[in-house]
């Protein structure tokens, strides 16, 4: 067993070298088309782009840019090959999540032998590389997009409930998917592609914790798709806009400062966390206490937001909505500008012209 975890992790670095290096023979030099270009601008210089905002990728495109060294015309290889090492990662850990379902398949019919350990690091090579070549994937992979780094996001958060399936009913096992909370929430800085993999945890977690059922994987779909809508709908924008209903009553209503509303939410908001900590400590409410940490690191994670409203005070150049508080934050985040675009009615793409005037 002890040589099979040592040649998994070698092949899965291997297959690590092998993207790498493929995608920086095939990176693009300078920008591409579509939303390369502002992305690769508003990284270089922690600038506003367009609704609903990348903050993440921005940040870490910054700290990219920082190789070019001065030289302008490197600033944007240097963002795509941050894209590059995003979406190596990526198959780094497509290889060992591979591996840990095929391993689970091997062992489950008897002990790891020589040659089921080939067949399971042949699978995980296999399906690795399959993937690194893959139209799509490599496309998005040598662009200063945000799908490579989402891609990387969206790996690891389920490698690491492969990872917590594992020592699932040891004491610190919940610790996993407190890290997993994190990386979503560092995610929706990036992509909320990410959260799509959420239904896929809950159902790894499920498989683990009860006895599989029919009911039981149907109420474990509807939770998972809550759970998502919870995060999409209900924290990643009442968060804000809470704060901006704050902000206009401590400021239209009391007459006080600026921001006065804003400050009084999050102190509210802290010591309320504070508090739920406290209480399920003392109670022992492991469970609760487990999804308390989960929202507070998902909004460790969130706070990456933070840096548009610096920014946008800062009056970029690149300033698209001005996010500069809470009330147009909230804007930004529902994508207002966008206009509404009903999905059971209204236009549909060949409805005749009605009129040319």
């Amino acid at each position: 067993m002890e040589n099979f975890k040592k040649q998994n992790n070698i092949i899965g670095w291997i297959a690590f070298a092998i993207a790498t290096v493929v995608y920086l023979f095939t990176v693009e030099p300078t920008a591409s088309w579509w939303d390369c270009g502002e992305y690769i601008a508003t990284a270089y210089k922690l600038q506003v782009g367009h609704p609903p905002g990348a903050p993440l990728f921005q940040l870490l495109g910054r700290f990219f840019s920082l190789f070019a060294f001065g030289d302008v015309t490197k600033v944007a290889l240097m963002i795509n090959i941050m894209s590059v090492l995003s979406s190596s990662f990526t198959i780094l850990f497509l290889f060992w999540t591979i591996t840990m379902l095929a391993e689970k398949v091997a062992v489950r019919e008897g002990e790891m032998t020589q040659g089921k350990m080939y067949a399971v690091l042949g699978s995980g090579l296999v399906g690795a590389l399959a993937y690194t070549f893959s139209d799509s994937f490599w496309f998005s992979a040598v662009e200063g997009e945000v799908y490579a780094m989402s891609s990387f996001f969206t790996a690891i958060v389920f490698w690491a409930i492969l990872k917590w399936e594992r020592i699932a009913d040891k004491r610190h096992g919940f610790r996993w998917l407190i890290l997993i909370a994190y990386l979503i929430g560092l995610s929706i800085g990036v992509h909320l592609l990410n959260l799509l993999a959420i239904p896929a945890i809950a159902f790894v977690y499920y498989f683990k914790k009860y006895k599989t059922t029919t009911k039981g994987i149907i109420y474990t779909a509807i939770i998972s798709i809550l759970i998502l809508s919870i995060i999409m709908y209900i924290i990643v924008p009442w968060i804000v806009k809470l704060s901006s209903l704050f902000e206009l009553f401590f400021v239209n209503s009391l007459g006080l400062p600026f921001n006065s509303g804003t400050i009084v939410y999050f102190i509210l908001l802290i010591g309320l966390i504070v508090w739920g900590l406290k209480y399920t400590i003392k109670r022992k409410k492991v469970i609760v206490n487990t999804i308390i940490l989960c929202f507070i690191f998902i909004l460790i994670g969130y706070s990456s937001f933070f840096m548009l409203i610096i920014r946008s005070n800062a009056d970029t150049p690149i300033d698209e909505n001005s996010p500069e508080d809470a009330i147009s934050l909230l804007s930004y985040l529902n994508r207002e500008q966008y206009g509404d675009w009903p999905l059971l009615s209204g236009q549909y793409f060949n409805s005749p012209i009605a009129d040319y005037g």
